[in-house]
């Protein structure tokens, strides 16, 4: 039975990734080596995209304030003095889902990774 350990430093966080030959029969230790790397390179990549959106929804609730005073300053104005960017956030904010934008959730896309992991 043959084992590899791969440990990834990112950030001051650390991944760490354990596969044997016990798990994946069929690989070689070269390929188990690979295919942890690979699983550690995708935690990183899930870690930076939750630390974006973490920092994104930190910000949130001043860019919604923020749209609102703009949206309460367009809606002063006369129809004939709105510049097409004020008419399409008007339009923006009248549809249902306007308040989506200041949502940054993020699930670790928690499916099932591909085959060649």
């Amino acid at each position: 039975m043959s084992q590899v350990r791969v440990m990834l430093s990112y950030d001051y966080n650390h991944f760490e990734v354990a596969l044997s030959t016990e798990e994946y029969p069929d690989l070689t230790p070269n390929q188990l080596r690979k295919r942890a790397q690979r699983l550690c390179d995708e935690a990183v990549r899930q870690y930076q995209k939750a630390k974006e959106l973490a920092a994104r929804r930190a910000g949130a609730s001043y860019e919604r304030e923020a749209y609102l005073r703009e949206i309460d300053r367009i809606g002063k104005l006369d129809e004939a003095d709105r510049t097409v960017r004020e008419l399409a956030m008007l339009k923006q904010y009248q549809d249902e889902e306007w308040e989506q934008q200041f949502k940054h959730e993020y699930d670790y896309e928690d499916d099932e990774l591909p085959e060649d992991y």
